[in-house]
């Protein structure tokens, strides 16, 4: 017999997500946690559940809304094969360094070890993948885990933490209270570090700030631009950290990401101190780790972090500071330098030139010109847009082409994760329904999770799609044609007709032949009640903004 205060496993769990500040869910039903679900029956309004059709595109789901929200991003899955989807989630979050929590059905205790149906060590399976991984073996113990893991979440460097949750601990009794709501401090730099600063920016000639990483709040990204603005320093984002500054201020020079432009490589490597924070120190935000030497560099580096294991672990900083980003951000803005008359030259070469690349070279093979299309977005996109994409060349167009000014996000995978785009644009719906959001997706980017279209019809949670059709794994094809010129081989793609099957989920959907058609198929987009895809034909020979497939295999024969 239970006590009047016990209740189950379940309602326990969603209890201290609850306690903890947690709005929203996302998953797939499985036997494993059933009394998970029950417990969500009762939830509507404060934690409510979006039902999605793919474990992956569940997960995707939960990072974005975790990136959007500065919460946890919450996902439930079943065991075995519900985890393995989930998993390419997982790892999209630790390289976005988005705070997540995978909860997972488990075989129950009584049966472990024995590979019972479905079973897996999670510990072992997502150990080098998750910030941590941990499996609550007793009821009584879910506080006390369950708040660990949100805090593991939002500490340091933020990114994904998986619980395992066996079903029999699920359906037990507890009379345990649930948790409180956690307070996670944002680490501050020391005096002694900003003194350094100062000494190092004020010897400086050619100085850069380098920004990216999670954990960034408005006051924050104010403090950062009034500090660049007032001193006259160019900011460059790292890949896919676009909308940490203001891509309209006049200090703003670019992204360097993948398919860097030649002039973001010469600030990085042409720096005499780079300032870079929150920054991992990626491989495509320095160019295959071509632009600046291992482990010691040739400017002056200046290297802060919310994670203390960022600090020196591939570049050794000349002052390396333990710092989240929005402490870093208010201590730096009340910095003032003595500018050396060259700055202004170097700021203001660096911001025409990121102005210039949003034309040149402005024509494209094939009837549409995504350059003139993404012309056009520029002017047409609200001031808060949220946009998404997943990974291909067609990611140049929201990554290069398109300005991201104080309200409008960017959601991509830092992982390179194929089918992230639709997934993370209907959490975007989900966390923000009176926002437009726009998800780029190539033709075969969008296959790999177009049934999450359902998803977003069930859940009232529509986006604009705009699907880049050129029949062809284009990023794959480039390098194809690079390596082996000619030689075709597994990357042309036979397509669905995508208006109908966007139709058959209850989106608009239209398709676009020619550059000139776009706009009013755009404006019917916004106009619409439940969503848009607007497959967009390109030609393939439009491989990249500056050469054509044709040029790319004949420069390589």
């Amino acid at each position: 017999m239970t006590s009047s205060n016990s209740r189950t496993g379940g309602r326990l769990l969603v209890d201290c997500l609850i306690a903890l500040g947690a709005k929203h869910s996302f998953g797939v039903p499985g036997e494993s946690y059933l009394a998970v679900l029950d417990a969500l029956h009762d939830t509507k309004g404060q934690l409510d559940f979006t039902l999605c059709r793919n474990e992956g595109g569940a997960a995707f789901m939960a990072e974005a809304y975790g990136k959007l929200s500065g919460a946890p991003g919450i996902c439930f899955v079943t065991r075995g094969p519900g985890a393995t989807n989930a998993s390419i989630g997982v790892h999209t979050a630790m390289q976005n360094s988005s705070p997540m929590l995978l909860f997972v059905g488990q075989v129950g205790t009584d049966m472990k070890e024995r590979e019972a149906f479905q079973e897996i060590d999670y510990r072992a399976y997502f150990g080098k993948v998750a910030k941590w991984v941990t499996e609550i073996e007793s009821v009584d113990r879910i506080p006390e885990l369950v708040a660990r893991a949100w805090s593991t979440a939002l500490s340091g460097r933020r990114g994904p933490v998986v619980v395992a949750l066996p079903e029999n601990v699920l359906t037990e009794f507890s009379s345990e209270r649930p948790c409180r709501a956690a307070s996670i401090p944002e680490p501050a730099p020391d005096s002694d570090s900003i003194q350094r600063i100062r000494r190092s920016l004020q010897n400086a000639e050619r100085p850069l700030i380098l920004l990216g990483g999670s954990g960034w709040n408005d006051k924050g990204r104010a403090a950062m631009q009034s500090f660049a603005e007032r001193n006259g320093i160019p900011v460059v984002a790292a890949f896919r950290f676009q909308d940490v500054f203001d891509n309209t201020s006049k200090c703003y020079a670019g992204e360097a990401g993948v398919g860097m432009w030649p002039y973001v490589k010469s600030l990085v490597s042409n720096a005499d101190v780079i300032v870079a924070v929150g920054v991992r120190f990626g491989e495509m935000t320095t160019d295959a780790y071509s632009l600046l030497e291992i482990p010691h560099v040739k400017p002056v580096l200046i290297h802060t972090h919310a994670s203390d294991w960022e600090l020196g672990k591939i570049y050794a900083p000349d002052v390396a500071v333990h710092s989240g980003p929005n402490q870093m951000s208010e201590v730096l803005n009340e910095i003032s330098i003595d500018t050396r008359p060259g700055w202004l030259k170097w700021l203001s070469d660096a911001r025409e030139q990121y102005e210039s690349s949003f034309t040149t070279p402005g024509e494209q093979p094939g009837s549409v010109n995504m350059i003139e299309v993404s012309r056009m977005l520029r002017n047409l996109l609200p001031d808060d847009v949220i946009v998404t994409n997943g990974a291909g060349n067609f990611t140049v167009w929201p990554n290069k082409f398109l300005c991201y000014s104080k309200q409008r996000r960017l959601l991509a995978p830092q992982s390179g994760a194929m089918g992230y785009g639709l997934p993370a644009a209907i959490a975007a719906k989900v966390f923000a329904p009176q926002r437009t959001v726009v998800c780029f997706a190539g033709d075969g980017d969008f296959q790999m999770n177009c049934q999450e279209l359902g998803s977003a019809m069930q859940a009232n949670a529509q986006p604009i799609v705009l699907l880049i059709n050129n029949n062809s794994y284009g990023t794959i094809r480039m390098h194809q044609e690079r390596h082996y010129p000619a030689r075709v081989s597994a990357t042309d793609i036979q397509n669905p007709d995508f208006v109908s099957l966007a139709r058959s989920y209850g989106f608009h959907a239209e398709t676009v032949n020619k550059t000139e058609d776009f706009a009013s198929a755009f404006e019917r987009a916004q106009n619409s009640k439940s969503g848009a895809v607007i497959e967009i034909n390109v030609s393939v020979e439009a491989i990249t903004p500056r050469q054509t497939l044709t040029q790319i295999r004949e420069s390589s024969s």
